[in-house]
């Protein structure tokens, strides 16, 4: 099969970011995009991971254009907030990778810390090995240029909070037109397939539309791999069981002390909310599982959430009834194939994890990296697609694996929905029948003793360790330090003691540096947003 002519069915995030992604690695190509006027974009993914910054760099992103184009932020960090307990309080996961001191591992010797002074906090595990904590926490910025945070990289440390309706019209406009994607505006009225896949696309204007390769991005709807090409969909409810979400807009009542630089996270009733700070406005949710409530009860439970202290500004009754609200409907999991014949699903038309972690935009661009791999042949086998379906179900699996985990961690019983989360069997989780137990228990094992053991594995998969640390799982205990001790005559709390000095003495200089920095307001406004407000 070749792949000289590639057409997009979609706009939106995933369809710009593919018609960018496209265009940049193959600008020989002829590549156009169909959007539909009459469809609405999703618009949920204003939240990004650090990862994406590879992405912008690669399709040549100008921050200056950027920002005050898509309403963007700044995000250091992702904050979870009463997941381990109710009213447990908050830990975050920072981007970027820990401080070492003496080349020794960080998450052992912090264990062994909280092991021997257990009334240290969990959060002093970010303060010790984060240097850009003491930013996040202050609510302030600083881009380091004198290098005051030690090892903080904000080009590869910090991600983006945006309009995602925004961001694909940026991408539209100042990325894909002008490198030569033909922006199609019109409606699929029809899809005619055949042996190959899908043969021709008639729009309702009469138009007629072939390729050699069509790229999905219709969203939950999946047009042509799910409804056209009827390729069967793995449902992960019984991992995920999160599959509705309210969603709402909220204008700044204290913009210095609610733009803050993560997403916030916060648990409650049945499912969590989000906040996720943009310039001009917070973007708030709660995703939820109807299972266990009714979409008007849930309602409820929102409004109650913003008008409660876990906003960093509480809303009053009246503020809340001014607000509009929009009841999302998820799909969570992922086609069987998402490559299949001469069509590729990019984006919720391929699968969806339900929005913890930010994962939504991460799977377009991960996934968009294998398509490009294999498009450089030109010619595509049966092979070729093989060998995508089979890293994009394990990078899909691997990342749903891990956001269960959050869920799996909780000690919540204060409802029925963590009760049941709680009760329920760990290996279940990953068993449902009807999935036809797609989903294998062994990898997930062999990550969780990968951070039982971390000592093995310092720096292999550091985000179980900053989540399970945060929920209050701690690996060090007595038999396992003596055992340590003896073999390799050590004494391990004078070696903590002399390592928790340097900390000590990292977390003052750094305390003192983002005292001395702008608010992230500040640092927005001077760098990016002077010249527009």
């Amino acid at each position: 099969m070749k792949t000289d002519t590639i057409v997009i069915v979609g706009g939106g995030s995933a369809g710009w970011m593919t018609a960018a992604t496209l265009i940049t690695a193959f600008p020989n190509k002829k590549i156009s995009l169909i959007e539909s006027p009459d469809v609405p974009i999703v618009g949920v993914g204003e939240s990004t991971l650090s990862t994406i910054r590879r992405w912008t760099r690669f399709i040549g992103l100008n921050e200056q254009d950027f920002f005050p184009e898509t309403d963007a932020s700044v995000k250091m960090s992702i904050k979870f907030t009463d997941f381990y307990k109710k009213d447990a309080g908050s830990f975050h996961y920072p981007f970027g990778w820990p401080m070492t001191v003496e080349d020794r591992n960080p998450f052992e010797d912090w264990h062994f810390k909280k092991y021997f002074y257990t009334e240290t906090p969990n959060a002093d595990f970010v303060n010790c090995l984060f240097p850009h904590s003491y930013l996040f926490d202050k609510n302030k910025f600083n881009p380091n240029l004198n290098g005051e945070f030690d090892n903080f990289n904000i080009d590869t440390d910090v991600a983006y909070h945006f309009d995602a309706v925004k961001f694909g019209a940026w991408l539209r406009d100042k990325v894909c037109i002008p490198k030569g994607v033909n922006h199609i505006v019109g409606t699929v009225d029809e899809i005619l397939t055949d042996e190959d896949g899908i043969s021709q696309l008639k729009l309702q204007n009469n138009d007629s539309v072939t390729a050699d390769l069509f790229v999905d991005c219709t969203g939950f709807k999946s047009l042509l791999l799910g409804e056209t090409l009827q390729v069967p969909f793995d449902s992960y409810s019984d991992m995920l069981p999160n599959n509705k979400a309210w969603a709402t807009r909220v204008p700044y009542k204290n913009k210095t002390k609610e733009l803050e630089g993560f997403t916030n996270c916060t648990a409650i009733d049945n499912g969590w909310c989000w906040n996720i700070p943009l310039w001009s406005r917070i973007g708030a949710g709660y995703v939820f599982s109807d299972k266990f409530t009714s979409e008007q009860d849930a309602l409820k439970q929102f409004k109650q959430y913003l008008m409660s202290e876990k906003m960093p500004c509480p809303r009053s009754n009246d503020e809340i009834e001014d607000l509009e609200f929009r009841l999302i409907k998820m799909r969570v999991g992922i086609h069987k194939e998402t490559f299949v014949k001469n069509v590729v699903g990019i984006g919720l038309a391929a699968g969806f994890i339900e929005p913890l972690e930010s994962n939504g935009l991460f799977s377009v661009h991960e996934f968009l990296w294998k398509l490009i791999d294999i498009l450089q042949r030109n010619e595509i086998s049966q092979f070729d697609r093989d060998m995508y379906n089979i890293n994009v179900r394990d990078t899909f699996d691997r990342f749903a694996k891990f956001v269960a985990l959050h869920y799996a961690l909780s000690h919540r019983d204060d409802t029925q929905y963590w009760k049941e989360i709680n009760n329920k069997k760990f290996r279940d989780r990953f068993n449902d029948p009807d999935t036809q137990n797609v989903m294998r228990t062994d990898n997930f094992y062999d990550v969780i003793h990968r951070y039982m053991d971390l000592w093995k594995h310092p720096l292999g998969t550091p985000g179980i360790t900053y989540i399970a640390t945060g929920m209050n799982l701690n690996m060090s205990n007595k038999a396992r330090i003596e055992d340590e001790e003896f073999h390799n005559k050590r004494n391990i709390k004078e070696e903590i003691d002399r390592i928790n000095e340097i900390w000590n003495e990292d977390k003052q200089k750094w305390a003192e540096e983002a005292d001395k920095s702008p608010t992230i307001e500040e640092y927005l406004r001077s760098t990016f947003y002077d010249r527009r407000n």
